[in-house]
């Protein structure tokens, strides 16, 4: 799959847990990035099914804005079901490269999908 034309501003890092101090340096893989060797991350139009898809047991989620500029090799791979390709970050980022931090709460009843579609934050 070949990257967006043009290529998005920011890209999106999905967590479950509050970013701690590590944060400041590297930001941990999660298990899912440590076994596929790479950090899964999302465009703005992504964020709403992956966080519907891969985090519906949690009630309450962190985004980090990344300026995929600032980030090293990104491939872009896969596909949602728009058609998108997700982009890949083979390599590690910390604080440093995060501009922003997004805490989104819902509800147990809500989905993430309409929570993130209301959501001006991601551009």
């Amino acid at each position: 799959m070949s990257a967006p034309n043009p290529l998005p501003k920011y890209v999106y890092k999905i967590i479950d847990t509050e970013p701690t101090s590590q944060l400041l340096d590297e930001l941990p893989l999660s298990d899912l990035d440590s076994k596929d060797g790479f950090i899964h991350l999302s465009v703005a139009k992504q964020v709403p099914n992956v966080a519907g898809l891969f985090f519906e047991a949690h009630t309450t989620l962190w985004v980090l804005k990344l300026p995929l500029a600032s980030l090293g090799r990104v491939e872009w791979e896969g596909s949602d079901d728009q058609g998108r390709a997700f982009p890949h970050l083979y390599g590690r980022f910390g604080g440093r490269e995060v501009v922003g931090i997004k805490v989104v709460q819902r509800s147990a009843s809500e989905g993430w999908r309409g929570i993130f579609e209301r959501d001006d934050w991601l551009e």
